[in-house]
């Protein structure tokens, strides 16, 4: 752990489809005082960032090489396909990759899928992008399969994607250099992983309900010499006192049980 070296503001980058927000603003909420930084890098410049030590963590597609570099897996996403609106399968809801066997299907250069057979009929060039690849199914070349994500960011009015099963997937993971895992670091693997404040580390102060709670016992304490202090003495209501009890004949516990009550009790009623 290198918690010295810890900087005072933490980067983070992130992939194309990943969307971080939500971990964003828990760490806004638990660190307000460290400034977070979003960098966003394509599949492979993301890499780079993190071993220059230009960022202090990512959000990656794995697979990761690990020999210089720490990674947690967070969630796979579902596979789709691209197609223009009127496309046939865009009739139903899932389709398998036999369906696609007349179509051309793109394979863009930054495919986050690892294919061991892509299904349909192999285009000419691949495209650079993934953007480049939506792009040739908007103009009516092709379709493509891409993570669920990526679909969404890349989302056209003049087209839609439908879920493709027996696929490979995509799996998203939090990655950073395994020789620079800082107490920054280690606070966003928390966040990620869903730790509440107190157990992430033990670093951050104590809830304010824990200091209500302690404040309460302290003020609890003195009761014992309380009861020799005559402040308390005065009995709770419903039981006898000394000297009270001591009055009432009929031996009851409390004015309900004197003369005057029974006064009452026994007063005529006046005739109309």
């Amino acid at each position: 752990m290198t918690g010295s070296d810890a900087s005072p503001s933490f980067r983070l980058a992130y992939v194309p489809g990943v969307t971080p927000s939500k971990w964003v603003r828990i760490w806004h909420e638990r660190l307000p005082d460290v400034p977070l930084s979003l960098v966003p890098a394509s599949p492979d410049e993301i890499y780079e960032l993190l071993r220059a030590g230009d960022v202090d963590a990512g959000f990656v597609r794995l697979p990761v090489d690990q020999d210089d570099l720490s990674a947690i897996p967070l969630y796979t996403e579902t596979t789709v396909v691209v197609v223009p609106k009127d496309h046939i399968v865009a009739a139903v809801e899932q389709i398998s990759p036999g369906d696609l066997d007349d179509d051309i299907v793109l394979h863009p250069l930054d495919d986050a899928l690892d294919w061991e057979k892509l299904p349909g009929r192999p285009a000419l060039e691949r495209p650079a992008t993934t953007a480049d690849a939506v792009e040739l199914v908007a103009a009516g070349i092709g379709v493509v399969l891409v993570p669920q994500s990526l679909a969404r960011l890349h989302h056209r009015k003049d087209l839609t994607y439908r879920t493709v099963t027996d696929t490979p997937e995509s799996r998203v993971a939090l990655a950073w250099p395994e020789d620079r895992t800082t107490d920054l670091v280690e606070d966003f693997i928390g966040i990620v992983r869903g730790r509440t404040v107190n157990s992430t580390r033990g670093r951050a102060p104590a809830p304010a309900a824990d200091q209500q709670k302690s404040k309460s016992g302290a003020k609890s304490t003195p009761r014992k010499g309380d009861a020799g202090g005559g402040a308390r003495r005065k009995p709770a209501a419903g039981k006898s006192g000394g000297r009270t009890a001591g009055k009432n004949p009929r031996g009851g516990g409390g004015a309900k049980g004197g003369p005057k009550g029974g006064a009452k009790r026994g007063k005529p009623r006046r005739n109309g």
